[in-house]
This record gives structure tokens, sequence and C-alpha cells, in this order.
């Protein structure tokens, strides 16, 4: 019994050593540890047995309150000590996991990039150095024009545009462009240039590109509010070779754009490929945007600025290139052409005030063109000055922001989500007058084949089912002015043009 009891005692006391630590509650001294209760004294066996386990069992709370006083002066310099331990292999730890990370970093540097979606298709360098982007805008249009007088253009279906457009960096400064359009009946290059991006406020391009002029001109294609253009964007020039150094100032709150080119004739939609004169010319603009980065909300959205272009050119008695082909109406229908002989003769400058504001849902957008050019036919010659300007406005009926780039629906069509894309009401008011000097006695033009001016008005229904598709309805009417000759089938500036247009587009 002796020997038993001295075992339970050394197991009682080696046990409290190893479950003293244990019982330790974040930090604090140990927990005592508690004698079990034995069996009462007399309860059975001896009275000699009953008070040697009494004393033993004095003994055992001896020992106990030595080993908890003990544990009491240890515990705090062992939880420290291990503390201490678990900190180092913590710091280890999370080194090693820094180490891993930085190596993850330096393997997906050297990866090549993927991505394909909405935006197109991406193939790119893991350090974005070098990237390839696929591009693209297709059209599909319908015309349909109503007969009046025999004036009844050409209807049927189109294929406005058809575009894959490749971009991309190389050399992580220097993006490219190379856009072929292969919509209508010739094959055309629309862009191709290369841009050197030094910061935002200091870029380079040369190529062929828009020039920078015309306000509403300078929107992408495939954000245009109607399918044509407006009567203003007839007299800027359209896209052009050349240079031009470009920026961004002030958060872009400023932006400019100032270069030199061979010199374009006002715009026209056959004229993209037309050396306008024997010379060069300059063209520029400047937009401010004072609001852009405030917490005005009502300002935000106002930009304001003025584009033009000046060319001293050399006497061209080659007709074909040296004018305009002549000006379109919104039907694409030709209303006015200069008549042959006519020539520059002097210098051609162009200036164009013009803003936009979007707020919410609305969008309004203005502009006012004056292209003024010498002229000569034989011994004759004059200055001409043609002016045209136009306003429109959209409105999202759908609860999206309007802005001057692209509509991203709230919610992109899913008719089995009760979703139906995006939805805006468009509206458009234009004129341009032919200055009246190019019709003295015949000289310039002949006003029994052109019309000395137009007045154009359209409204139409844009549906965007997503950020790539968009489905276009819309009708104009434009009237001409100073027409005397005899109206006849194909006469346009005859009678009035009414024309009701459709668009499917794709671009991504």
């Amino acid at each position: 019994m002796k020997t038993k009891l001295k075992q339970l005692i050394v197991a009682t006391v080696v046990g409290s050593q190893f479950a003293l630590p244990a019982l330790a509650d974040d930090g604090t001294n140990a927990t005592p540890v508690q004698i079990p209760a034995y069996a009462a004294e007399g309860s059975g066996g001896n009275s000699a047995e009953a008070a040697e386990i009494k004393a033993l069992k004095q003994e055992v709370e001896a020992l106990v309150q030595k080993v908890n006083a003990l544990e009491q002066q240890r515990g705090p310099a062992e939880q420290a000590a291990t503390i201490q331990e678990l900190d180092q292999k913590v710091r280890v730890l999370s080194r090693e996991r820094e180490n891993d990370q930085d190596a993850a970093a330096a393997l997906a540097k050297t990866q090549p990039k993927i991505s394909i979606g909405g935006n197109g298709f991406s193939f790119g360098s893991g350090d974005s150095n070098f990237v390839a982007q696929l591009h693209g805008v297709i059209q599909l249009d319908s015309r349909t024009f109503f007969q009046d007088g025999g004036n009844n253009g050409n209807d049927g279906f189109l294929l406005r545009r058809a575009r894959p457009i490749i971009s991309g960096t190389v050399f992580h400064d220097f993006d490219f462009n190379f856009t072929p359009d292969f919509g209508g009946s010739t094959v055309q290059i629309q862009d191709a240039y290369l841009n050197y991006r030094y910061d935002s406020a200091f870029q380079v391009q040369a190529g062929k590109f828009k020039s920078p002029v015309g306000l509403e001109h300078l929107v992408a294609d495939k954000d245009v509010l109607f399918n044509e253009r407006s009567l203003a964007t007839d007299l800027v020039p359209n896209r052009d070779l050349g240079l031009d150094l470009h920026g961004d100032l002030f958060g872009g709150t400023a932006s400019y754009a100032v270069g030199v080119f061979n010199g374009a004739p006002d715009f026209s939609s056959a004229s993209t490929n037309v050396s306008f004169q024997d010379g060069k010319a300059f063209a520029g603009r400047v937009f401010f945007q004072p609001w852009k980065n405030t917490d005005v909300n009502a300002l935000r959205g106002l930009g304001f600025g003025v584009g033009g272009s000046y060319e001293a050119n050399h006497p061209n008695t080659n007709s074909a290139t040296g004018l305009t082909p002549g000006y379109t109406s919104d039907g694409q229908q030709k209303f006015f052409q200069y008549a042959s002989g006519v020539y520059v003769s002097g210098a051609t400058w162009r200036v164009s005030p013009q803003a936009y504001y979007y707020y919410g849902p609305l969008g309004l957008l203005a502009e006012y063109v004056v292209s003024d050019q010498e002229v000569k036919k034989a011994a004759k010659s004059a200055d001409l000055a043609n002016t045209a300007w136009e306003i429109s406005g959209s409105w999202l009926l759908t609860g999206e922001d309007a802005t001057y780039g692209s509509i991203t629906p709230l919610h992109p069509f899913n008719p089995h989500n009760n979703q139906w894309g995006a939805w805006q009401l468009v509206a458009r008011y234009a004129a341009l007058d032919v200055d009246d000097k190019a019709f003295a006695g015949s000289t310039y033009a002949d006003p029994t084949k052109s019309a000395s001016g137009a007045t154009a008005w359209s409204v139409g229904l844009n549906w965007y089912l997503n950020k790539n598709l968009r489905a276009d309805l819309s009708f104009s009417h434009t009237v001409f002015d100073g027409f005397r000759g005899v109206a006849s089938p194909g006469t346009v500036p005859a009678q009035a043009e009414n024309v009701l247009f459709s668009r499917l587009q794709l671009a991504f």
C-alpha cells in the first residue's frame, strides 16, 4: 500500500508539472491544483492505514502548494520565452511568404498575357512593354428615301463600315494603330499612325489620322448619334497625312493638339485620300473642361474650345485635287459642287468654335464652322467663305450617363432577366450656307446644278443592347436653298430630301 501511495504521490507531482502550464489562461498565473477527495477516514481499512493516508494527503497538499508557488514564480518567464519563440517563428514564416510572393511576381512578369472580352482581344508581354490589340467595327445600314418629286435616292442596304482595327504598344511608350476599311465600294486605309507617349501632356503622333479641327468629326465613328454626321462636318478637314503634338494638361482640364499636314479638302466621304494643295497645312485645337475634376456635378460635363487650320496654297489648276468633291446631305447625296476649272489660288483657313455639355442622361453638342478659301477660274478670282453650324441633343431614357464617348448600358439586354439595355432619344438641327459670291455670274458654281445652302433636322432612337451591340433608327428631313434648275429625276436639290435610316452595329 505504501508503495502504491508513493507512486501516486510521484505521479501527482509530476502530472501537476505538466498540467499546470496547460491550465494557464492567456498569460495569467496557473490555476492552483485541486486535490481530489479521498475516501473518508475510517471508511474501511484499519486506523493505521487511515492515519498514513491522512499524513500522505497532508504531504501531497504541501507538495502541491510548493508546486503552485513554484509555477507562479516560473510561469511568466516561461510564457515570455514561449511568446518570443512563437514571434520568431511568425517572422520566419512571414519572410518566407514574402519571398514566395516576390518569386511569383517575378515569374508573372515573364509570362505573356492574353485577354478576351468586351474591349476586344489583347495579347501582351508580362511587363506590358509589348501589347497587340484587335478591335473591330461593323455597321450594316439601310436608307429608305421617300419619293419627293422624283428624288428618291438609292434605297437599300449597305455595309457602311467594316473595319478590323489593329492597335498596340511597343517598347512601353510607342503606340500604333492600323485601320483599313472594307465597307463601301473601295478598300481604304482610314488610320495608320505611330504615337509616342512621353507622358499624358506631351505626345507626338505621325501618320494618317483625323485632323484636329471639328468636334463632331472627332467623335469615334462607332459613337456618333446618327448614321451620318451633320452638315457642319462638311466644312472641316477629314483624315490627313502629317505629324502633330498633343496632350492633356492640368489633370485633363485642358487639352491641345497642333500639327502640320499635307492639307485636306472640306470633309467628304470620298476624299480621304485626296491631296489638297502643293504646300503644307497647319491645324490645331484647344479644348477646356474647367470643372472636370471638381465636385460641381452640374458643370463637370461642360467643355468648350476652338479648332482651326491654315494653308498657304500655291496655285493648283488641277480641279480634281484643288477643291472639295462637293457637299453632301444627311442622305449622302451631293447638293453642291464647284464648277469645272475652278481651283485654289491662295490661302485657305477654317475656324470652328465648339462646345458640349453632359449632365446625367442629357447630352448637348454644338459647333460653328467657317471655311474660307481663295479660288480662281481663268482670269477671275474670289474669296469664298462658306459657313455651317449644328446643335444636337440626346437623352438616355434608361438612366445611364450621357458622354462624348461610348454608352454602356446599366442593364445589358437579357429578356430572361427582364433587362432591355439602354435607350436613347436623339435630335439634331443643322444648316450650311455657301458664299453667294460662288454663284456670281455662275463663275465658280452653277445654280442650275447646285444649291446655295441646306437646312436639316433629324430625330432618332438608339438602342444599346450591350457594350458591343447597337441598333439605331432615325429620320432626316433636308431642304435646299438657291437652286434655280429644273426639277427632274435625280436632281438632288430640286426638292426636299426625306430619308429613313437604320443601323445594326457591332463594335468591340
